[in-house]
């Protein structure tokens, strides 16, 4: 491979350092590993002699990067290309959710939604978890990803964090992956070595600390908030875990991070973090604290509930489409647009959150408006709960697959009866097509489909099991 040069400055930060022994070089002149996470709500499985992640279960290294867009897998939600050290959040978040049982968990920095998916998958069934993201152009990415993962209580907001300084008390946990100099990225992304500097560095570490300080309030007593950045210095990672500490009250955990295999521990000062840097675990540079709110508070989800809440939360249902379920699940809310889907749980808590963040996905949008009629969306043959069987589907092959997902018309066969018909690849739902009979014409969203043409002769290669149920189904 090519060397990077890293700059000046910074390689003689890591120099000067012996904590940072070795790290110069790994940057420089060593690859990313890729690994990928599976969907262990949607029965995804790891295979026995899979190279499996040590902090994470359902973390799978692989021993090269095969094109993921060309696999319907990936569209379908059964696994996500995450980096293994960002996988972590799962391992804190399966400790966290055994001591608390359900919780409300905050994602203050969410986009693109490898850690928000993390932990929906690690977290007790009843919890709730906020995925936020400030970025506009970011925010379109952790929807979808959102999306696909299929957890219906997960609750996508936008904007600044400024505005859950109203919600008092609100999460368990608060979770901040905060924007910053992106040291940790440098084998990754050429940008990360060219913007560096240490203004960079310091002008991150304010904007960290503002962050941090927005979300406190939102957190309970006896809540945990967890600090994470992908980079190095102590500026942006020590240094701030230390304002936590002597500024807000914080206390800081031993989540023993620094006992995972090749983790290392903090830098300067006696704090219980844990750092990733490359050379010495297979994955990125990331920096995570554990720091607890002090005081005791009882765990959100279990919480009473104000009158108003109450009020809420037993509004009736609205009028519904015949092809969504009626069960207690889900609380149905219609507009002029379509259906979204509440889960009935967490509709007081999602009715307070949307009072003060701008909600970009409260609830599953699961049937939208189209000419005269209401259709089936995409996000509902996502959901982890989805049955295919409910609906007349047809099983299509690999290449059939990859048509659908360019957005092309379909000729499916002759017996497949007219109108709206369910897709599936290898047993599990793909999309929705309006069958004409000559044609079946593709319902796709087109910022869901993809440009590439090529058609491999067959299914990347990957050490997952996929566990769907057998269906009946028409095979094209």
């Amino acid at each position: 491979m090519e060397q990077r040069l890293l700059p000046s400055e910074f390689a003689a930060m890591l120099t000067a350092n012996p904590a940072f022994s070795g790290l110069a070089e790994a940057l420089s002149s060593t690859d990313s590993p890729t690994s990928i996470r599976i969907n262990r709500a949607k029965n995804v499985s790891v295979d026995a002699a899979a190279d499996i992640v040590p902090w994470c279960p359902a973390g799978v290294y692989l021993p090269e990067r095969p094109s993921f867009t060309l696999d319907p897998r990936l569209h379908q939600g059964l696994y996500y290309v995450q980096d293994a050290s960002s996988m972590v959040l799962w391992h804190i978040a399966q400790a966290i959710g055994q001591e608390l049982g359900a919780l409300r968990w905050l994602d203050a920095c969410a986009a693109p939604g490898g850690k928000t998916t993390a932990v929906a998958d690690a977290l007790p069934q009843g919890s709730l978890i906020v995925a936020n993201e400030f970025d506009p152009k970011r925010l379109q990415a952790l929807v979808e990803n959102v999306e696909r993962w299929g957890n219906p209580s997960v609750a996508v907001t936008r904007g600044d964090t400024k505005c859950y300084r109203r919600l008092s008390d609100f999460f368990d946990v608060v979770a901040v992956d905060a924007p910053c100099s992106g040291e940790g990225m440098m084998r990754k992304e050429p940008e990360a070595i060219a913007q560096w500097s240490p203004r960079l560095t310091e002008h991150c570490a304010l904007l960290q600390r503002e962050i941090v300080a927005n979300v406190w309030l939102s957190l309970r007593p006896g809540g945990y908030l967890i600090y994470s950045t992908c980079t190095f210095n102590t500026t942006e990672n020590e240094e701030n875990v230390r304002y936590i500490i002597d500024e807000l009250g914080g206390e800081p955990v031993d989540f023993g991070l620094d006992k995972l295999p090749g983790v290392a521990a903090a830098v300067v000062g006696n704090l219980p973090v844990g750092r990733f840097m490359p050379g010495r675990v297979r994955g990125e540079g990331l920096f995570v604290a554990i720091i607890r709110k002090p005081g005791d508070g009882q765990t959100s989800v279990g919480a009473a509930k104000s009158k108003a809440e109450k009020k809420k939360q037993n509004r009736k249902s609205a009028e519904i489409p015949h092809f969504l379920p009626r069960c207690d699940k889900y609380t149905y809310a219609a507009d002029a647009e379509g259906v979204t889907a509440i889960p009935t749980e967490h509709v007081a808590a999602l009715s307070l959150l949307g009072e003060h963040a701008k909600g970009a996905r409260i609830g599953v949008r699961v049937a939208e408006v189209k000419g005269r009629d209401m259709v089936p969306t995409l996000a509902l043959c996502r959901l982890s709960d989805f049955d295919p069987a409910m609906w007349h589907n047809v099983e299509i092959d690999y290449p059939t697959a990859l048509a659908f997902l360019r957005g092309e018309a379909l000729k499916l066969s002759d017996d497949t009866p007219r109108g709206l018909v369910l897709l599936t690849y290898d047993g599990r739902a793909l999309g929705w097509v309006k069958n004409l009979g000559n044609r079946a014409n593709n319902l796709l969203p087109d910022n869901r489909r993809i440009h590439s043409r090529n058609v491999p002769p067959s299914l990347p290669l990957l050490p997952i099991h996929n566990a769907a149920n057998q269906i009946d189904s028409h095979s094209v």
